[in-house]
């Protein structure tokens, strides 16, 4: 559960995904100029776009999140650098593969029928 102060920065462009908790958290301190000890979470998305990785720290410890679509690909920006802040729900419907901007699949489900 995302606490009510935590903000969601999705990191724009591409980031190479063999980095891991130190690595992002670098990232997040020099390349995007913000304190990954902040308790706000940062999104990250590799060059293909079916996987991201998101770092947290809850004040007690690192966590890293990974998610790799089997179908479809994350919704991204398309500035390649910077950061965008999401809503908590947003960073929910971009979780799920839908397109935060614009709430709808980016694929469609088989039917179970």
């Amino acid at each position: 559960m995302i606490p009510p102060s935590a903000r969601v920065w999705i990191a724009l462009g591409h980031t190479d995904m063999r980095k891991g908790m130190q690595g992002l958290a670098l990232l997040v301190q020099q390349g995007l100029k913000r304190n990954p000890h902040s308790g706000d979470l940062f999104v990250f998305r590799g060059r293909a776009g079916s996987l991201i990785k998101i770092i947290w720290h809850d004040g007690i410890g690192m966590s890293l999140y990974a998610k790799r679509l089997e179908k479809g690909r994350f919704v991204w920006p398309a500035a390649k650098e910077g950061t965008v802040s999401l809503t908590p729900s947003q960073l929910a419907c971009l979780l799920e593969g839908i397109d935060w901007r614009n709430p709808q699949y980016t694929w469609r489900p088989a039917s179970a029928g």
